[in-house]
């Protein structure tokens, strides 16, 4: 079974609390969504492999670490997962970054593919698929199928924010895909909106309805 990791580091948690705020405006929302994921980030690059190298420094000759080769992939889920790409590029500025674009069936609730461009090493890079909300579970679900068929072996996924009912499905679907979020939340509501959540992330990050 995939494991759950619940950031409960006090700079994530203050922010987070802005972002849910109603009355957080757009630019101040983008703004805390980016640096959220940038701190997220470096939480999951934690079990990154390191190598010893020696640097030559002004007084003299140094061990020190290094991450070992790893090749690292971003796959925001279009179009709410954009917000928290630059904040991840930050600290790993290398990484490649693929798109998958899906959106939900306001009817069934399933996600549709619209679009999926990967990078075309993916299967030798450790991909972080990145979308604020797990809801349903539908969406994200469907990427991690997305990547696999194209031979992806290693993915992470990271949210801000997640439902229950959306963890499971992860978690009964994809057992090898580990799950990183800011917070659990209570429920969803009949219309698949986490409760309390945040409002539509995409909305909020694109000023849209």
């Amino acid at each position: 079974m995939s494991k759950v990791h619940v950031f409960n580091h006090p700079l994530i948690q203050h922010k987070l609390s802005l972002i849910r705020d109603k009355h957080t405006g757009k630019k101040d929302f983008r703004e805390l969504v980016e640096e959220v994921a940038m701190l997220m980030a470096y939480e999951v690059t934690r079990d990154f492999p390191l190598q010893e190298i020696e640097v030559e420094t002004p007084i003299g000759l140094a061990k020190c670490q290094v991450i070992a080769g790893k090749k690292v992939g971003l796959v925001p889920i279009l179009r709410a997962g954009l917000g928290m790409v630059d904040g991840v590029l930050r600290l790993i500025p290398a990484a490649k970054v693929g798109h998958v674009g899906l959106y939900r069936d306001p009817e069934t609730l399933k996600p549709v593919e619209y679009y999926c461009k990967l990078p075309t090493d993916v299967e030798e890079r450790d991909l972080i698929i990145i979308d604020p909300m797990l809801a349903t579970g539908g969406s994200a679900v469907a990427a991690i199928e997305f990547l696999k068929k194209r031979g992806a072996k290693n993915i992470k996924l990271m949210c801000l924010i997640a439902a229950p009912e959306g963890v499971k499905a992860v978690q009964d679907a994809h057992s090898d895909v580990d799950i990183f979020v800011g917070a659990v939340d209570d429920h969803l509501n009949d219309h698949g909106y986490i409760v309390p959540g945040l409002g539509d992330a995409g909305d909020r990050l694109f000023g849209t309805k």
